[in-house]
């Protein structure tokens, strides 16, 4: 198979580059030259929101194309004018974002979606996604586009900073200011798995939206936490707080606090609740959180214990003094 990446350098791209190229693809990465991509990647530098530079893909002919775009979806659609001659499959990493608000429990791919327009400048997240899958979809057809809609995505190279706050927070021992509770259902993907899963879409031909996130209820907060602890020989002592006592101290879901969300609130459905059947139906396969949670200190600890960060994502987490003082201590 023969796949353009535009991106691959970072998180989501960089593990579809590795598991391609693992397969024995040629990978050719379009970016823009700010990081290194995976040895073995064939490199065009550009920077797709500037058109002119789309010319580095003149000439090139692919079997697909993965695109992990998040912000104006005018780059889906100059990228997608660009290949849709060149390339036979278009391959949108988009987000469970995109379903419409309030989100429904155990909400499937045939749930309604937020409006969004594949001629936008960025405007906000969700309608970003949606409209990125528009521009493929126009410039495509429905059935030559896939859509990637991802939960909750952790694992090696994240550049967020959710699962790596909690490993360098516990593996910092003391205290640790617990969000409960403890049994509180978390649903996920490693960012590996969702490689692989896209990787194997793609050679199938599948088309249409698939909701990409582990099962429901495949583990809990606190399973995770423990893992945390075991992964990093800490002698951290989790103090398990209850939602309420949280949010009346003022504390941030899922930003202050990363991968959590209250139980019985409309964040926690939309976060945790999706309706995977369709992905695991055609092959989804997911590693057990001890393998990720592991992989990812593992990871953490060899580029020195601090994430990449997004620069247009804030940083996660709680400061040591608010954390000190949500606990009393």
């Amino acid at each position: 198979m023969r796949l353009l990446i535009l991106g691959g350098t970072e998180f989501v791209g960089r593990a579809v580059t590795e598991a391609a190229l693992a397969r024995g693809w040629d990978v050719t990465c379009f970016h823009r030259g700010r990081h290194e991509a995976p040895a073995g990647a064939r490199v065009l530098h550009g920077d797709r929101t500037e058109p002119r530079s789309l010319a580095a893909l003149d000439g090139g002919e692919w079997d697909a194309v993965v695109d992990t775009w998040s912000s104006a979806p005018t780059a889906v659609r100059d990228a997608a004018r660009v290949l849709k001659d060149r390339v036979n499959r278009y391959v949108y990493v988009s987000s469970c974002s995109v379903y419409d608000w309030p989100p429904l429990a155990d909400y499937n791919e045939d749930t309604p979606l937020v409006d969004g327009s594949a001629d936008a400048d960025h405007t906000a997240y969700a309608e970003d996604k949606r409209g990125g899958e528009l521009a493929a979809l126009r410039e495509f057809g429905a059935e030559r586009t896939l859509f990637v809609r991802c939960g909750l995505i952790i694992g090696p190279w994240e550049n967020i900073g959710r699962l790596p706050y909690w490993l360098n927070r516990i593996a910092r021992g003391g205290a640790v200011l617990a969000p409960g509770p403890y049994e509180l259902p978390v649903q996920y993907i490693d960012v590996r798995d969702l490689a692989e899963w896209t990787l194997d879409a793609t050679e199938k031909g599948l088309g249409g939206p698939y909701n990409m996130v582990g099962p429901q209820g495949s583990t809990t907060i606190g399973e995770l936490l423990d893992t945390c602890v075991r992964v990093t020989g800490s002698s951290a002592e989790l103090r398990w707080t209850d939602p309420g006592t949280l949010l009346d101290a003022g504390v941030e879901p899922w930003t202050q606090l990363p991968i959590w969300m209250p139980p019985d609130t409309e964040l926690h459905d939309a976060a945790f609740r999706a309706d995977v059947t369709a992905a695991l139906e055609s092959g989804l396969r997911v590693r057990p959180v001890a393998e990720t949670v592991a992989d990812t200190w593992q990871w953490l600890t060899s580029i020195g214990g601090e994430a990449p960060q997004r620069p247009d994502r804030p940083r996660v987490g709680l400061t040591p003094e608010r954390e000190r003082e949500v606990l009393g201590l």
